[in-house]
């Protein structure tokens, strides 16, 4: 990614943050805890767990910076397509190895921007209980220190018009965790090393989690 695409990706990240504030906040009610743990600068991978559709953009609009979310190719049908390549969003195929999709995120993370990843993989529980390798591949590699973000909504309220989505004008908590490194410092990239990595990473998105119930009452 040249420094123009890289400017140009950032840019548009920050019109979708923007978008995401106006949206969130006119549709929802969020409540932002720790967004004062998030780095001020330097690459940094938002760790999101994922049982509402509207997560991804609750944390765009209420992180304190922009964010390139991974995205499944599926979501970029029509003119959401262009849109969300517009506000840096990035595409990928999880049916197989998108290296495209990996350039691009790692080129996220190499320019100093924000990396936003689903590491359950898709919409489930939302409790981080089954992950995939992708999110300790992303760390270890760039070296980039993951962010836990628990966003907590409640889906079974009367009032709920589209499944998958929190009553409107219901309040979400979104709630960022202390920064960490996935890496156990000897810069090992082996499966051994992914596997022992992404058990590390389970284990503190896990706490994360269950404090985040716990400061929010969820």
């Amino acid at each position: 990614m040249t420094k123009t695409t890289a400017a140009a990706s950032e840019k548009g990240a920050e019109v979708g943050r923007r978008i995401g504030v106006g949206l969130m906040y006119g549709l929802w009610k969020p409540r932002v805890l720790g967004a004062w743990k998030v780095p001020a600068s330097g690459p940094v991978i938002f760790a999101v767990n994922h049982a509402h559709n509207v997560d991804g953009p609750m944390v765009m609009g209420t992180a304190p910076r922009p964010t390139h979310f991974l995205i499944k190719k599926e979501a970029f049908v029509g003119p959401l397509d262009p849109f969300l390549t517009g506000i840096g969003q990035v595409k990928v195929d999880r049916s197989s190895a998108d290296r495209t999709a990996i350039t691009r995120a790692l080129d996220v993370l190499a320019a100093g921007g924000v990396l936003g990843i689903f590491p359950e993989g898709t919409r489930g529980e939302g409790d981080f209980a089954s992950l995939r390798a992708g999110l300790a591949y992303f760390a270890v590699r760039s070296g980039a220190p993951i962010v836990p973000v628990a966003v907590l909504g409640s889906t079974d309220r009367p009032g709920r018009l589209i499944k998958g989505l929190p009553a409107l004008r219901s309040r979400i908590d979104v709630v960022f965790g202390d920064p960490f490194d996935a890496g156990d410092g000897s810069g090992r990239r082996t499966r051994k090393a992914l596997d022992e990595a992404t058990l590390r990473i389970q284990g503190r998105l896990t706490g994360h989690l269950e404090n985040a119930r716990r400061l929010t009452g969820r």
